[in-house]
């Protein structure tokens, strides 16, 4: 008598394949060591994001003593560039290369950018320590900031749109979502491992890290795009004459109600969610005394947060749930989280500190992806670059407006205080950051407001093919 025959027990690399969020995005034509090989690029831009956004703005704020408006302004100057994101998309789409290529170009000049800028950042910030070298550092610091954050935004905007090119329609929505988990993923490493080498601080490490990352950037992406798009002949030929404009396709865009709307829920959740960008490191390192590398653990915390949130929002879309209501939920939990960060100060409890990084993390996941999926459903045929570039767009400058308010509002409401008014007698040192985390939570309710309309719009079209279908409004998100 034969034994019955069983199954082989799956690798364990498919198992990690399995686990991973969105990983049913892969198909035949691009396979998933291909489309992770694709990320790579976004690797690159969540280290240089962690760089910005993280590390420096606390270095520069309690080592070398900058002023945090200034901080939050030179944080806020790379996204100058991310109004032309759409712009960026649709050039993209209709480039003509010698070549043949579309994306590749694009991607390749915003790496040399991104290298550009991060190898000159550590002598520009350097410099700003120096009273005699001030100015010239201030120069050097808003180049580098600025080319630093154009190559990021010219990278990402290419690279999503070459994912949709390459991905079978069906499954651009899941891919460009796993291309936004290797982005979190990304920064959480790169959190981790620059906060542990800068954890005893010094000049010359700050160097080496920061130009070391400029190197990595450019291996990464070259490996990223190396033989991924197919060179097309017909992109050799000069314009179309009868190809409608940017500003043309802009127009008809927008003037759908939905979109813009759709569009401005966006901005409000994005500016929301990122006011505190500037200030979490400094506030964990002024009010609650960490040490650089506990600080820096702070956005590996929120990475981690926002790694678990796109992991939730996978599962939670394969049940079926409706992407604009769990762009809401990830509002609500925004919103306690940011009220965990606010009593942090009062309690001198870091882990409510890590526990509300980690929230905000897990609501900007979940918002990112909701809003991402309803964006995909308007990337239609040889637009894919423009409907990413304007969800890109909005959401990084509403990003860096709320991150330059913060740090204006927080130094504004401290110099309030230390001027001899008679409320100042009535407050902590941490009510600055308090005033800025209270007016986040207000836009996140603001954002809530204006993505409910949203929610009930697109029942009412699914109630015309399914008759059952029940209406979901702002009244029944949970609160």
């Amino acid at each position: 008598m034969t034994r019955p025959v069983r199954p082989p027990k799956p690798h364990w690399t498919e198992l990690a394949f399995q686990l991973l969020p969105f990983a049913d995005a892969a198909s035949v034509d691009l396979p998933l060591p291909r489309l992770l090989r694709l990320s790579l690029f976004q690797v690159s831009v969540g280290m240089a994001t962690v760089l910005l956004n993280g590390t420096l703005n606390r270095v520069m704020v309690v080592e070398l003593g900058t002023p945090t408006w200034l901080v939050a302004l030179l944080i806020a100057v790379p996204l100058l560039a991310a109004p032309f994101r759409a712009l960026v998309g649709h050039k993209s789409d209709t480039h003509r290369s010698v070549l043949g290529w579309k994306r590749v170009p694009y991607i390749w000049f915003g790496t040399i950018m991104q290298f550009g800028g991060l190898a000159i950042m550590p002598f520009a910030l350097l410099l700003l320590a120096i009273p005699e070298r001030f100015e010239l550092g201030l120069v050097a610091a808003t180049a580098a900031f600025l080319l630093t954050g154009t190559g990021i935004h010219v990278t990402q905007t290419a690279g999503l749109a070459l994912v949709t090119d390459l991905a079978p329609r069906a499954k651009r929505p899941r891919a460009i979502a796993l291309h936004y988990v290797t982005l979190l993923i990304g920064m959480m490493f790169s959190a981790f491992v620059i906060g542990g080498v800068l954890s005893d601080f010094s000049a010359t490490k700050l160097v080496q890290v920061i130009q070391g990352c400029a190197l990595l950037t450019v291996i990464l992406n070259l490996i990223a795009i190396w033989k991924q798009e197919a060179r097309n002949p017909a992109n050799t030929k000069g314009k179309e004459p009868d190809a409608p404009t940017f500003s043309q396709l802009w127009h008809d865009f927008v003037k759908d109600g939905r979109n813009a709307r759709l569009l401005t829920a966006i901005g409000i959740g994005a500016a929301g969610f990122a006011m505190q960008d500037a200030l979490l490191e400094p506030y964990g390192g002024e009010i609650l005394k960490l040490s650089v590398g506990a600080t820096t653990g702070l956005t590996g915390a929120w990475a981690l947060g926002s790694l678990t949130g796109f992991t939730l929002a996978g599962a939670a879309l394969a049940r079926g749930w409706d992407p604009l209501r769990l762009a809401g939920c990830g509002m609500v939990i925004g919103i306690n989280a940011f009220l965990l960060v606010l009593f942090a100060g009062p309690f001198s409890a870091p882990l409510m500190l890590y526990a509300g990084s980690l929230g905000i993390g897990l609501g900007l996941g979940l918002f990112s992806v909701g809003t991402l999926m309803e964006a995909m459903n308007l990337a239609r045929g040889e637009s894919a670059g423009l409907a990413l570039g304007a969800w890109g767009s909005v959401q990084a400058t509403c990003a860096g407006l709320g991150i330059a308010v913060g740090g204006l509002l927080r130094d504004g409401v401290a110099a309030l205080l230390g001027s001899g008014h008679p409320a100042a007698s009535m407050a902590m040192r941490a009510t600055g950051y308090g005033a800025v985390y209270i007016l986040e939570i207000a836009l996140l309710l603001a954002g809530l407001v204006a993505i409910g309309p949203l929610v009930t719009y697109q029942r009412r079209d699914a109630d015309a093919e399914n008759p059952q279908g029940q209406p979901f409004g702002l009244m029944e998100f949970p609160t």
